[in-house]
């Protein structure tokens, strides 16, 4: 049976990333913030650059992850949403939103503390006693090395790590199909409908077959003969979010899943975390959501009827792909409302309704759509696979930690 043992009693060090951020360069070394994190690694994509100057002096005050160090977002709402263990050495530097928990390895397995961290149990004990703000929540660390967790020997600690492991290998594998996906979706949106190089009656590359090109006016461009810009309420049905009452938003399951805006959003689908017995604005499974506040354009899509609140608008349409890959290819238009030196952007319903977008023929937006729509259902799919190994997880946790299901030798 495992016993309850302190944080602070197995591992080296509980601490976060650089509290000086320096300014950023073209290129250089890596600067990784909260931002940057996914659930199994870095996205080093959007990452800011910096001096090797900087460098040297942040990874002086020790802000260089090393392997088997576990790291946890620790400011804002998604605190402890992204938690994994540094796999391998890179020359990098991590900023004060990163906390980090280095284990005395011969004491606990880095990934038997990823597991524990990770769960829903230990989020709301977290939620409870390390974390302090409202507006902008942040984990208290000098007090995390008083969390508990089930301490059981070294090597019954790899025999749960090994179980688990399975489970997250499977994660990260659909997790990788479903980036092949939407990566080949963008690459035909954008051939179709950037490069013009949709298929012709013959089946052959538009533009490049001598497809008849008009210059539209409002655009300053010319664009594929029959094709139109029109307003985005004119090509899908758009709902603005309205918050339900406060004293109806909880975490018990009671009523329907409840998103209020960005901070809800993972990689591509929502995280649940909230419900509301009052919803007052819904969005339709399958629906494009929008982020309209702060920051404004990102996107996710909804696997299940929900409600939404007010920093969020829900995007309806039959040709669902085709408007979230349009949507996608038009992010840069939001860059306005988040840029403009206001300390919260949002964009308003009628700079919404409004947004000019380029339509192509009905024919064409149908094509791409049968195309495209059975990658976008087996990206649902095996998002929905991985909820159920996630819930798998869970519920193996506990049993595995505190000695309930034991292993054969």
């Amino acid at each position: 049976m495992s016993k309850l043992t302190k944080l602070s009693d197995l591992c080296i060090k509980i601490t976060d990333g650089s509290h000086y951020s320096p300014q950023g360069t073209a290129k250089g070394y890596p600067m990784l913030s909260s931002k940057d994190m996914q659930d199994y690694d870095f996205d080093f994509s959007q990452c800011k650059y910096i001096s090797e100057d900087d460098y040297t002096r942040m990874i002086d005050n020790d802000c260089k992850p090393l392997v088997n160090d576990v790291l946890i977002i620790k400011d804002g709402n998604s605190y402890l949403q992204k938690v994994f263990v540094v796999r391998e050495e890179r020359e990098c530097a991590i900023l004060s939103s990163i906390g980090v928990l280095r284990p005395d390895t011969l004491k606990l397995d880095p990934y038997y503390l990823k597991y524990y961290l990770s769960s829903d149990f230990v989020k709301r004990e977290v939620a409870k006693k390390y974390v302090t703000g409202s507006a902008l929540p942040r984990i208290i660390l000098k007090n995390f090395g008083n969390i508990e967790i089930p301490y059981i020997d070294i090597k019954s600690q790899e025999k749960v790590v090994s179980v688990l492991k399975l489970i997250d290998l499977k994660i990260e594998n659909n997790n990788k199909i479903n980036m092949e996906l939407e990566s080949m979706a963008k690459t035909i949106y954008d051939y179709w409908f950037m490069q013009f190089e949709f298929p012709n009656e013959d089946g052959k590359p538009y533009k490049s077959s001598g497809g008849k090109m008009v210059w539209n006016e409002e655009l300053k461009r010319e664009i594929p003969d029959g094709w139109k810009v029109a307003n985005l309420k004119d090509i899908a049905f758009i709902t603005m979010g309205t918050s339900p009452k406060g004293d109806s938003i909880n975490t018990n399951g009671d009523g329907i899943v409840f998103y209020q805006g960005k901070a809800d959003f993972g990689n591509r689908f929502p995280i649940t975390r909230t419900y509301t017995e009052a919803p007052i604005r819904y969005a339709a499974e399958n629906d494009i959501l929008l982020s309209v506040r702060a920051p404004v354009g990102t996107l996710n899509i909804a696997n299940e009827r929900c409600c939404i609140g007010r920093g969020l608008a829900a995007i309806h349409s039959k040709c669902a792909s085709f408007i979230f890959y349009l949507m996608l290819a038009n992010q840069y238009k939001f860059d306005i409302y988040n840029n403009g030196g206001t300390t919260f952007g949002a964009i308003t319903k009628e700079d919404l309704f409004g947004m000019r977008i380029v339509v192509p023929k009905e024919d064409i937006i149908d094509q791409f759509e049968k195309k495209v729509n059975c990658m976008d259902r087996k990206i649902f799919k095996g998002d929905r696979e991985n909820q159920v190994l996630i819930s798998l997880r869970e519920f193996l946790l506990p049993l595995l930690m505190n000695g309930q299901v034991g292993f054969k030798d």
